[in-house]
């Protein structure tokens, strides 16, 4: 692969991950209320949809939300919404750098499920990097400590975010193939407002200015995350995009450090270090075949 198109696909990597960063600060605010966490996501799903209908409107590319094939798309979409109802609830548990630490096995399981389902080489020492990734969990968690920045539902929901983000990713590459960016995150959004729906239907908090800025700007971080991310796939290998998933670390703990003068403690910046070179470990050879 020629040198443009791949730092191409860097630096849309970069940019949709910092993209969510700025989302997921979002959500932790807007998550101090008492709005359930399907009506967040109802109402995430909302904006994220009318982020990139007007994004298409004005680029005069609405045809690229028209989905090739919807039930391919309804799977990474539950995915999806799965996904990001774990985000909303384990902010609520956990602090911004411990979430960040603790989603960091992504990279990891996307290398593993890229294995499996993609067909990509893995070897002994990449392996062996996996489980050393997995021992930087258990070290930021501190499981021993009496001093927790989380509790067992966050850490929980943080599991289950890594296990839907991690296949979404492999799946998102196979679709790729044939659907548009555009279309693959509409339609994940249009099935998030439909389950925020059923949920408001039984349960809804009222929403004032505030929290509704708050959310719109949830809806256009993650739609820009989402775009940059799928674009990313377009001019690499998932395994290759999801290494430059680490960055958050370093953006997510500077957001959390301006906002809420929380900075990671010891054992979870020894616990980032292990898994972050673990990653790249297992990353960083893919980058030059991608």
């Amino acid at each position: 692969m020629s040198s443009s198109p791949h730092l191409r696909g860097i630096l849309l990597a970069l940019a949709g991950f910092t993209f969510w960063v700025l989302a997921d600060t979002t959500i932790k605010v807007v998550g101090r209320s008492p709005l359930p966490a399907y009506e967040v996501l109802g109402f995430m799903g909302l904006f994220v949809s009318i982020s990139v209908a007007v994004y298409c409107f004005i680029r005069r590319e609405l045809r690229r939300l028209k989905p090739v094939a919807p039930h391919h798309q309804v799977v990474r979409s539950l995915l999806d919404l799965v996904n990001n109802l774990c985000v909303v609830v384990a902010l609520r548990h956990v602090t911004l750098p411990l979430f960040y630490i603790l989603v960091f096995m992504a990279p990891l399981a996307v290398t593993l499920l890229a294995a499996l389902f993609l067909r990509e080489l893995i070897g002994t020492r990449r392996l062996l990097a996996v489980l050393a990734g997995f021992a930087g969990v258990i070290i930021a968690v501190n499981p021993f400590s009496s001093s927790r920045q989380g509790d067992l539902t966050g850490y929980a929901a943080c599991m289950v975010c890594v296990a839907c983000f991690s296949v979404n990713i492999v799946w998102s590459r196979v679709l790729l193939r044939t659907e548009a960016p555009e279309s693959l995150t509409f339609f994940s959004g249009i099935v998030q407002v439909g389950a925020g729906l059923i949920g408001m239907f039984f349960h809804a908090a009222p929403v004032d200015g505030k929290l509704l800025i708050g959310l719109v700007g949830v809806g256009i971080f993650c739609a820009g995350g989402a775009l940059c991310v799928f674009g990313a796939l377009r001019y690499i290998s998932a395994s290759s995009v999801t290494q430059y998933h680490y960055t958050q670390l370093l953006t997510g703990s500077l957001v959390s450090w301006l906002i809420w003068r929380q900075p990671p403690t010891l054992w979870m910046a020894a616990g980032g270090v292990l898994i972050a070179a673990a990653g790249l470990y297992v990353a960083l050879p893919r980058t030059h075949s991608a």
